[in-house]
């Protein structure tokens, strides 16, 4: 097999995958066979994954909502962190607005949020 071509391959190999986790001991020789096996199915099984699991970078507008969850904020005490009022906090939320160079620094920063999902890049 070269390529896992559908779901049923996919789940087979899935299962195949964890079997071998759970008997190859991590101190087993790379010439192992068992070693050879995992290795090569968990590329085809991370392939498979990427192709048609992805998840896709996050938005900015979902990365502000983990933030205000994990850090216990509400919208008027993120814009006081970051430097804007409520009602900015929520265009921002909404998707009417994207925040200025200056506020982006500031959710990179204060929020350590990545600059690219920021930037939407």
């Amino acid at each position: 097999m070269t390529k896992i071509e559908n779901e049923k391959q996919y789940e087979w190999a899935v299962a195949r995958v964890e079997e071998l986790l759970n008997s190859v001991p991590e101190d087993a020789p790379k010439d192992d066979p068992n070693v050879i096996e995992l290795e090569l199915l968990s590329n085809l099984v991370a392939d498979y994954s990427d192709e048609h699991y992805a998840l896709g970078r996050p938005s900015l507008i979902d990365v502000l909502k983990l933030r205000m969850y994990e850090m216990g904020l509400n919208q008027a005490q993120l814009g006081k962190l970051i430097g804007v009022s409520a009602s900015r906090i929520s265009d921002y939320l909404s998707g009417k607005c994207e925040p200025t160079m200056k506020v982006g620094r500031a959710i990179s920063t204060k929020l350590n949020v990545d600059a690219s999902i920021v930037l939407g890049v």
